[in-house]
């Protein structure tokens, strides 16, 4: 029985801020383990449905899966982690303007809540429904303990996988950027500030790198959308704490961002010569650009539903369609109105996650039950 749109816009509503007071960042491992909590009270009482828990660096993740089927012809993905926001009481949300606000609501709190509502929907009103669902808790880390764990080592397969995690209500992400997070360091000698013609100060050194990275990547720019490589200083730090002294070491973090045709290698090589030799790099994580091949009866779907047409974008951020795209499944890339990401103030549009169901729950019986 279809739910009416008050209904599932209160049940949408009272899983995402359910799911938002669990601090599901990488600083608190428990409340990760909480959120998975949640999520398999939410699906196992499913008659049909076998909850594998996985770990890879103790990092956990989990696949539900129909009774003897291994490879569903679709796959939901989604991650239960959010960025670490230091203050463990800004994990809340409130209703305001017809969003849900709160750190997570959008990255990924809100789009997961649609997932395992959908997901328990169909399995409810459908037997033998080849459909599956995937979650991880290291998203925003790079994915290497969780989606590409799952497909590159457990071996997880699909026909099409669909991940909320990009692009908006009508547009569908059909490229991303590269990734490239690089932790640089540089090494001095201390002396007394008063005096600092004794030492070598690695911080100015570093601060003087980081600007010529600033100037030359200013110059990459090629339009007003930003279809280019970007670079962001994002932490400059110290193991000094003393104002008067010139400290002996520093380093930072860069977040650089590249469309294809740059690789992972040849934005590693050029950051490097602009650094100089002076400067030592760590790479975090690294990921070629992703070029996705959505599903076109997704696109008729929404189409459909919404009243209007779509379009296909292009990704600033990345997302884990990168350790499913690689393996040639079409992956859809789309997700309710959202904004103000990975801030305290972050949004979803409650609206648009019902008008977001209604285009999983009838682009998904289509495609399953008439190939079922």
């Amino acid at each position: 029985m279809t739910q009416t749109s008050t209904d599932l816009q209160k049940r949408l509503v009272a899983l995402t801020r359910d799911l938002i007071l669990i601090p599901s960042d990488a600083s608190r491992p428990d409340d990760i383990e909480r959120g998975f909590e949640f999520v398999i009270n939410h699906v196992e009482s499913l008659d049909n449905i076998v909850v594998n828990k996985y770990y890879h660096c103790d990092i956990p993740s989990l696949i539900a899966l129909p009774k003897g089927v291994k490879h569903p012809k679709i796959l939901l993905c989604g991650h239960i982690d959010v960025i670490t926001h230091p203050d463990v009481h800004s994990y809340r949300s409130q209703i305001a303007d017809g969003r849900i606000v709160g750190p997570g609501s959008a990255d990924m709190k809100g789009p997961l809540a649609i997932l395992l509502e959908v997901f328990r929907n169909l399995h409810i009103q459908y037997d033998d429904l080849p459909l599956g669902l995937a979650i991880t808790s290291d998203e925003e880390r790079g994915g290497n303990s969780g989606m590409r764990f799952l497909f590159d080592e457990v071996g997880i397969r699909c026909d099409v996988a669909m991940i909320p995690d990009g692009g908006s209500l009508n547009e569908i992400t059909v490229e991303e950027k590269g990734i490239l997070h690089l932790n640089i360091q540089c090494n001095g000698h201390s002396a007394h500030a008063a005096r600092p013609w004794l030492g070598n100060n690695p911080l100015e050194r570093l601060i003087d790198a980081t600007a010529r990275l600033r100037e030359n990547f200013d110059s990459l720019k090629t339009d007003e959308y930003h279809w280019h490589p970007t670079c962001a200083l994002t932490i400059v730090k110290t193991a000094n704490q003393t104002v008067n002294r010139v400290p002996s070491e520093a380093e930072a973090t860069l977040d650089i961002r590249f469309p294809a045709p740059y690789t992972v290698k040849e934005m590693l090589n050029h950051v490097r010569n602009l650094l100089g030799e002076e400067i030592n790099t760590h790479t975090l994580i690294s990921a070629e650009p992703t070029l996705l091949s959505p599903d076109p009866l997704y696109l008729s779907v929404t189409e459909e539903v919404t009243g209007k047409p779509t379009t296909q974008e292009k990704e600033d951020g990345g997302s884990d369609a990168r350790f499913i795209g690689c393996l040639n499944i079409p992956v859809i890339v789309s997700r309710p109105i959202v904004d103000e990401l990975h801030s305290t103030d972050e949004w979803i549009d409650i609206e648009s996650m019902e008008t977001f169901y209604r285009i999983y729950e009838l682009y998904l019986k289509r495609k399953l039950l008439l190939t079922n």
